[in-house]
């Protein structure tokens, strides 16, 4: 695996190398390609051989190239108990990442909907990492909630927020970006108090 390789010998200069095929791979990407791991390396002006120890192939290339794609989780070690809380914290994050990136998103996007099957899969949109943060965040509703409810929860706030979102919200909407965000967090908050509410509240048969 490619973190070993890096991890042995001269580990400065290896991350240097590294840094320089994701630089690379990011400047692709931003022109509209979805670059294989040998276009990086003439890019970057690296060997074929040398850039394959790092990245054996374009998933992994693309994964690393992706902003924040490596996070496992968008909650600080002392993350809040209360799971309404943490959903604020990691959508938060999750809005100000996507906006900070927001032109790479855009290509990202792009690039998933227009390639072919092959092309995409290895895309980082379509790895499913913001439902994961975002499942972790609500993690605290189970046993109460079933795992399939803290999906299907996850998923739906997912569908509220992130760069696709922030396209429609700014592009077909006309909100400026600032409204979008706040937007994305109030729908965000808005989902989960009703899912709680609708969770929690009597029967439907009791329901007037």
């Amino acid at each position: 695996m490619s973190i070993a390789y890096e991890l042995e010998g001269r580990t400065q200069q290896k991350q240097r190398t590294r840094d320089a095929l994701v630089a690379a791979a990011r400047a692709l990407v931003a022109e509209g390609r979805t670059p294989k791991v040998e276009d990086a390396a003439e890019a970057a002006g690296i060997s074929r051989t040398t850039a394959y120890r790092y990245f054996p192939n374009r998933r992994v290339l693309l994964f690393a190239a992706h902003p924040d794609s490596t996070a496992e989780s968008l909650l600080p070690a002392d993350a809040p108990d209360d799971p309404g809380e943490r959903l604020d914290i990691v959508v938060r994050s999750f809005t100000r990442t996507t906006l900070k990136t927001e032109a790479q998103s855009r290509t990202m996007l792009r690039l998933s909907l227009q390639a072919d099957r092959d092309e995409r899969e290895p895309l980082p949109l379509r790895q499913g990492r913001a439902i994961r943060w975002i499942e972790e965040a609500l993690a605290p509703l189970q046993p109460r909630f079933s795992a399939a409810e803290v999906k299907r929860l996850a998923i739906a706030i997912r569908s509220a927020t992130g760069i696709e979102a922030l396209v429609w919200l700014t592009d077909i909407a006309g909100l400026s970006r600032r409204d979008a965000v706040a937007l994305m967090q109030w729908s965000a908050r808005a989902m989960y108090a009703h899912a709680v509410a609708e969770h929690d509240g009597p029967p439907l048969s009791q329901r007037g």
